[in-house]
């Protein structure tokens, strides 16, 4: 079980502005500014309202090898994510669409952020 996930980005700014838009669809919103202390870089936190999970930490991005996979309630979920992810400059590395490669259920978008991270939305029925 994944408690939390951080990222490296290059600007707090571009990237709490592309993940508020593009989380909106799900329900996820900025909603922790940590400040760093001690030696504890400072994070923005992401989540659903009941727990913190997704975490953006600013320096210098890695996203080589980086694959972020979220759970959508539906096919509905998942288009207008990709939408609100392409409306905050994401690109496309697959429209939404079922994938029977991985079995006929399996309807999913991916994109990447501004720095290069993978996100995929999945909605497996």
């Amino acid at each position: 079980m994944i408690d939390h996930v951080i990222i490296t980005v290059n600007s707090f700014e571009r990237s709490v502005e592309f993940y508020t838009r593009a989380f909106e669809p799900l329900g996820i919103k900025m909603n922790m500014d940590f400040e760093g202390e001690n030696g504890h870089p400072a994070l923005k936190g992401f989540g659903n309202g009941k727990t913190v999970f997704f975490w953006l930490k600013e320096g210098k991005s890695s996203p080589a090898g980086v694959h972020i996979g979220l759970i959508a309630e539906g096919h509905k979920q998942v288009d207008t994510f990709y939408e609100a992810a392409m409306e905050a400059g994401a690109k496309t590395i697959h429209a939404p669409r079922i994938f029977t490669e991985y079995y006929p259920g399996y309807y999913a978008a991916w994109v990447t952020d501004p720095d290069g991270y993978e996100l995929e939305l999945v909605h497996k029925s």
